[in-house]
């Protein structure tokens, strides 16, 4: 038998789309070309040389030129890109005074703002005033104090000091003599007799006041939940109404706050009778600062610098 067989012609390989990879590849690339042609339109001349020099490749020539012809750039520093502020350029500060979309860097100053030369010299006469106002507001609470017989026991619960935030005048509770009774924020009368000599200088200093509660860190907690923070608030509080009362303007003081334990002033000793106090402070920087009165000078008196440990006593 004979077999007869019939080759079969194959068909053509079809081409594929790789057409269409090469096609969308051209079409972005003359996107992006055309993208940057309006790009190269829309920014002035510096910003293109700006542009220039940062992609500049950093090189030990001592030239500072980006390359040649269109893209020839110019450092924004004299020194050169690489050591312009932070290690970098801000592309988009136009040098140009005359442009009106420049976009200033947030570290600059803005040009042609002159600083004023009297600027320095006017708050160093702030400040020598302020510490003038200071001096005169602590002698006289020490002379006022001296002048009184009957508080010369008191003496010792005034400390004056400068802080940070201005002139502080503390009240303290002494061994056997506190500021106000166990567990109360009604002061007793020689406590109210120290505020009224503080109270007529505060009304005369320029300066606003923020006034504090202490207490020390003995546990005193009620059966209603009335702690050491409500009692060192209400005696705070019970200060303010005090020098208000005394004639202390109420707008000049801007903080009543109640600490508790957290500020010992005796820190080696948080259950001493010195931790219990009343915080009074003039701000420093606050009011209208006037000068220092040109009268007779209170003498000056050596400032306690802080209260001795004493052993820990009843809860004041």
């Amino acid at each position: 038998m004979i077999v007869i067989k019939k080759a079969r012609r194959a068909k053509a390989a079809h081409h594929g789309g790789a057409w269409k990879v090469a096609y969308a590849d051209f079409v972005t690339a003359m996107m992006a070309f055309f993208l940057l042609l309006w790009l190269l339109n829309a920014v002035s001349q510096e910003q293109l040389e700006g542009i220039s020099d940062y992609f500049a490749p950093i090189s030990m020539d001592t030239a500072t030129s980006g390359g040649g012809g269109l893209l020839q750039g110019r450092a924004l520093d004299t020194r050169g890109v690489f050591n312009a502020r932070e290690h970098r350029v801000n592309i988009f500060a136009d040098v140009s005074p005359t442009d009106g979309n420049r976009v200033s860097h947030p570290d600059e100053a803005e040009p042609g703002e002159p600083q004023d030369p009297d600027a320095a010299a006017l708050d160093e006469e702030r400040q020598e005033k302020e510490d003038a106002d200071f001096k005169a507001a602590e002698d006289q609470i020490r002379m006022a104090i001296e002048s009184r017989p009957d508080l010369a026991g008191l003496a010792d619960s005034v400390l004056i000091d400068r802080t940070t935030e201005g002139l502080r005048i503390q009240i303290v509770d002494q061994e056997r003599l506190p500021m106000f009774p166990l567990g109360s924020a009604e002061m007793h009368a020689h406590t109210r007799k120290l505020l009224e000599l503080v109270a007529r200088v505060l009304a005369a200093a320029p300066q606003d006041i923020a006034i504090s509660g202490h207490t020390d860190a003995n546990p005193y907690l009620t059966d209603r939940g009335y702690g050491n923070w409500e009692l060192s608030a209400d005696r705070a509080n019970a200060a303010r109404r005090a020098v208000i009362e005394l004639g202390v303007p109420e707008s000049r003081i801007t903080r009543v706050v109640g600490r508790a334990a957290t500020s010992p002033l005796i820190t080696d000793d948080p259950k001493a009778p010195g931790n219990r106090r009343l915080s009074i402070v003039l701000l420093h920087g606050t009011g209208t600062v006037t000068p220092h009165a040109s009268g007779a000078t209170a003498p000056a008196v050596e400032t306690p610098t802080g209260v001795a440990a004493m052993p820990a006593g009843s809860r004041g």
